[in-house]
């Protein structure tokens, strides 16, 4: 039993630790004053921004409360232990187990330091070369995101989506909502390659797929600051369609915004007339060039390694090979595993988790943190 307690009061430590870290105490500060503010009389006068104060005090608590709930749970488990009742071994094996698995998660929050990591990110979709198999294995990807999303309470939101002419999809783009959602889905970013045999081919045949995803995070308040000139943009409207039938609408409020100096084209059609479709595409595309921006300035200083690709050969970051046998390996951390349907799933947390200890490293060997 007494290596029982070593053992709790050394998760105990590292808990401490890790929330030391984290900055948690200030986070709790944090949540007091604005919660002092929500309850002033005046508070509710400015609707907009009294919504974003309460979404703020949601986020930081949706923060903080896992790990006071895990350090309860090991100051609790570690009361019993001290006991020094045999009976309660099993009993304790099993807690100490769940809050070994519980550590283990939570600690990968320490490497989320990058100045975006903690921001909602959007994320798009893009389908190769090879018509029908990239836009299908697009729309799989899509699919593994939803579900990943799902299984960590993300929320998405559809922002722009063009359908395949026979299946899949040619793009997407959504918009995923919660804590760290920018920081872990920075391992997903770049050209992702699929080797199956084909359910398009009659004969059966291997086929190789690629589908490119970009991602950045959602900075509206560095965004607003960006002017962008009338002359600097051009806009096309169109109708906003499903998969077609009753969901095609008649009136032309989908928009599609092209950056001339950049090139960049924003399309938005999720939102219900064109002048909100249109605020919202200005919104991403200013994202967009704040990206752009921090990719150019990585690239100065040499970080910034495989961005920008063509969906094509030799340039993916990530393999998921269905046939002749199940493998999914990360070709920039080499993490890989067997169980190929358990990451189109969406069960990407490890992928994820080896991708952010790979850039921690990479930092510290720099020199940067």
């Amino acid at each position: 039993m007494s290596a029982l307690v070593d053992t709790l009061k050394n998760y105990e430590s590292t808990t401490i630790d890790l929330m030391d870290k984290l900055a948690i105490e200030a986070l709790l500060i944090s949540v007091e004053e604005l919660e002092a503010k929500a309850g002033e009389s005046e508070f509710w006068n400015d609707t907009e921004q009294a919504q974003k104060t309460m979404q703020d005090i949601a986020r930081l608590k949706g923060r903080i409360e896992p790990w006071v709930l895990l350090k309860a749970h090991i100051s609790d488990t570690l009361e019993l232990a001290l006991l020094n009742d045999s009976d309660l071994a099993d009993e304790l094996a099993t807690e100490l187990e769940k809050i070994a698995e519980q550590v283990s998660q939570m600690s990968i929050q320490v490497l989320l330091s990058g100045p975006n990591d903690a921001k909602d990110a959007f994320l798009a979709i893009h389908s190769g070369a090879g018509g029908t198999e990239s836009q299908d294995w697009a729309l799989m990807l899509e699919r593994m995101y939803l579900r990943w999303a799902e299984e960590n309470r993300y929320q998405v939101e559809v922002i722009d989506r063009s359908e395949g002419e026979e299946a899949g999809i040619k793009s997407v783009t959504l918009c995923l909502r919660g804590d760290n959602a920018y920081g872990y889905l920075r391992s997903e970013q770049g050209v992702h390659r699929l080797v199956r045999i084909s359910p398009f081919d009659a004969q059966s045949r291997r086929h190789t797929s690629f589908a490119k995803v970009e991602l950045w995070p959602d900075v509206q308040e560095a965004a607003s600051q960006i002017d962008i000139p009338e002359k600097d943009i051009r806009m096309e409207v169109f109708r906003a369609s499903g998969a077609g039938g009753q969901h095609v609408q008649k009136n032309s409020t989908a928009v599609r915004i092209i950056h001339i100096p950049s090139g960049l084209v924003i399309q938005c059609q999720n939102e219900r007339s064109q002048a909100q479709n249109r605020e919202r595409a200005m919104q991403i595309l200013k994202a967009r060039l704040l990206d752009l921006e921090r990719q150019r300035k990585e690239a100065e200083l040499a970080a910034l390694k495989g961005e920008n690709m063509d969906a094509n050969f030799g340039s993916q970051i990530r393999s998921y090979v269905l046939n002749p046998y199940q493998l999914v390996k990360d070709l920039r951390t080499n993490h890989e595993t067997g169980n190929s349907s358990a990451v189109l799933d969406g069960r990407l947390n490890d992928f994820m988790h080896a991708f952010l200890q790979m850039k921690v490293a990479e930092n510290s060997a720099s020199g940067q943190g």
